[in-house]
């Protein structure tokens, strides 16, 4: 597989996830952890808190499609493997986060960021 490096692509997009993260630290109070909020979306204790992970996720889900619009083009996905085991993968990974008190999104760039000693080990 040959991968082709973009670094102002690269820096963009981190730069776009970094400004997520702090609008939605100061805006909410809470972590860019993707597997904390689809968890707390499939357990919401309120309506408030559903409400804010159901725009999170949806606007994961319709970022490529925005992408598309604007570009004209969509990366090419060559998965060697089933949607099933994607799926199942996912879970795994899922149950994985939990485990680990957080997803690497939520580690790698807000734990990290904060210094937190979970987040570093």
């Amino acid at each position: 597989m040959e991968t082709l490096f973009t670094p102002f692509a690269s820096l963009g997009g981190g730069m776009l996830i970094g400004l997520g993260a702090v609008l939605l630290m100061f805006g909410l109070g809470r972590i860019l952890g993707a597997t904390g909020i689809m968890s707390g979306l499939v357990f919401a204790e309120s309506s408030s808190e559903f409400s804010w992970r159901a725009a999170m996720v949806v606007g994961m889900i319709l970022a490529p499609g925005l992408i598309f619009l604007m570009t004209g083009a969509m990366p090419e996905l060559d998965v060697p493997v089933s949607p099933l085991m994607i799926v199942i993968g996912g879970v795994i990974v899922g149950f994985g986060a939990s485990l680990g008190s957080g997803c690497t999104s939520g580690h790698g760039v807000c734990g990290l960021s904060r210094l937190s000693v979970r987040s570093i080990v």
